[in-house]
């Protein structure tokens, strides 16, 4: 499992920092890990899945 920084996951993302975190309150993102008092990262998984699902586009399952 690897943990990657804001400014990596804006990058893969495409979007602001602002947008990032009216995704995260909507719960259309996924929320970051808190490392210290002033750090946090997510988990490269999720952010991946993330990405893959707004490639794959909605299941006709």
């Amino acid at each position: 499992m690897r943990l990657i920084r804001r400014p990596e996951v804006l990058k893969r993302c495409g979007f602001s920092n602002s947008t990032m975190h009216r995704l995260i309150k909507a719960e259309d993102f996924p929320s970051p890990v808190l490392l210290g008092s002033r750090a946090v990262a997510w988990v490269e998984e999720d952010v991946d899945a993330w990405i893959r699902e707004r490639i794959d586009g909605p299941d006709d399952d």
